[in-house]
């Protein structure tokens, strides 16, 4: 199985590789066939696309592992970014592992890379924290956790929570 980043701000922004595999795919396992449609459609796939998400992530890792025992090609992707970094995918990832099958990353883009990329902050060191909780008790027991950490932070926001995040 193929897990592939997809672009995170321009379709523009897969490799060849990550294109090619998408297009040698049977099945792609995405969060969101709505969403990766308009990838599928720009790209010409022809893959059948399947919803696999935080809610059926057991069911579709039991669906991907069956169509990967039948020898269809199977590619892993999520609405943006990369699968299983604050999205949903590492549980399928380790059910198609321990069924004994090959899972292949395709570097692609990611969030936090680029963000601290652009950011010219000097510090090498980082801590990928992803989504901080929802609720204000949470996510300030969350920050008081980290309050003594000597790197930079990287969390992820939803856009319309990031004006009350800050």
């Amino acid at each position: 199985m193929y897990v592939i980043g997809t672009p995170i701000g321009h379709l523009g922004e897969l490799s060849a590789r990550a294109i090619a595999a998408l297009r040698a795919a049977d099945l792609i396992a995405c969060e969101d066939t709505r969403e990766t449609s308009r990838l599928a459609r720009h790209l010409g796939l022809t893959a059948q696309l399947v919803a696999v998400h935080e809610h059926n992530e057991r069911s579709g890792a039991e669906r991907l592992i069956a169509a990967l025992r039948d020898g269809r090609r199977v590619a892993l992707v999520s609405d943006a970014g990369t699968p299983a970094v604050s999205d949903p995918g590492a549980r399928v990832v380790r059910a198609v592992q321990d069924a004994g099958f090959r899972v292949v990353p395709i570097s692609g883009p990611s969030a936090a890379v680029v963000a601290l990329s652009a950011s010219g902050l000097l510090d090498a060191q980082f801590r990928f924290v992803g989504f901080l909780p929802v609720k204000s008790a949470a996510r300030r027991k969350v920050l008081e956790s980290l309050r003594e950490q000597d790197c930079v932070l990287v969390f992820y926001e939803a856009p319309h929570r990031i004006v009350e995040c800050v």
